[in-house]
């Protein structure tokens, strides 16, 4: 059986202030580096070791990363990559998503969170969000780099970099961390368990808690399940569904 892990980042300061985060590259909480702290010695007190490590080009992922590794006491190799990048959210980057759903309703930002081909309102490319003015994706052709994406667009550029990167180490009987953000981490769920269009929306991956998937030897999911206190897991899970609520 072949184990595969599965991590989003700590909270974020964008996620601590419920605003949608995006390619913007904000830090962890207090709290962010307390729940990359527990998630590394909940993996190690369960035995996971890993090989390597794949994760996005923001510091938010990167930083629970290497929290995790430092943890665990791990020094492997870790592979960034834009296509692990959280979907990009266009012109609501950094827009509250409570006073959103104030002004617009909460079924209109509920679509725009998790309706699964909703485009978002676009950026300009003059804007200072679009990733093509940001140096950091300097070496990326600019026609893959977004304006804003739907949960849609962000499987199709997550879907090639694990059929290419990830699937193979698996195949080597690699054990692999894929520490990422939120919607592409929904996008591998997607592509792992091939989860249907309208079911996926419903799925919530929580801040700072391993999923761990159990993989035979064809590398067909057996069974997933997220690692840690259940009570704990719940009520984190309860925190991603509320993000889309007017504030009453």
């Amino acid at each position: 059986m072949i184990k595969l892990v599965l991590l989003r980042h700590g909270q974020s300061t964008w996620n601590k202030e419920n605003r949608f985060t995006g390619w913007t590259d904000v830090p962890l909480t207090e709290l962010g580096i307390k729940e990359a702290k527990k998630a590394g010695k909940v993996l190690k007190e369960n035995r996971f070791a890993f090989d390597m490590t794949f994760t996005n080009l923001h510091k938010r992922a990167i930083d629970t990363t290497n929290i995790v590794l430092k943890e665990i006491g791990l020094k492997i190799p870790v592979y960034k990559a834009w296509q692990l990048n959280e979907r990009h959210y266009g012109a609501l980057q950094g827009l509250n998503k409570s006073e959103m759903a104030a002004k617009y309703g909460e079924e209109q930002v509920h679509k725009w969170r998790r309706s699964y081909d909703v485009r978002l309102p676009a950026l300009d490319k003059k804007d200072k969000r679009w990733p093509g003015n940001d140096p950091l994706y300097k070496n990326v052709d600019k026609k893959f780099l977004p304006l804003a994406e739907s949960l849609k667009d962000t499987v199709k550029r997550v879907a090639p970099y694990w059929k290419k990167e990830i699937l193979p180490e698996l195949k080597k009987g690699k054990k692999v961390l894929v520490s990422a953000s939120g919607n592409s981490l929904r996008a591998l769920v997607k592509i792992i368990d091939n989860v249907s269009d309208d079911k996926i929306v419903s799925v919530n991956i929580p801040t700072g808690i391993p999923l761990v998937y159990e993989l035979d030897d064809n590398l067909k999911p057996i069974r997933h399940y997220f690692l840690g206190n259940p009570e704990d897991i719940r009520k984190a899970i309860q925190v991603v569904e509320r993000q889309g609520k007017a504030k009453r």
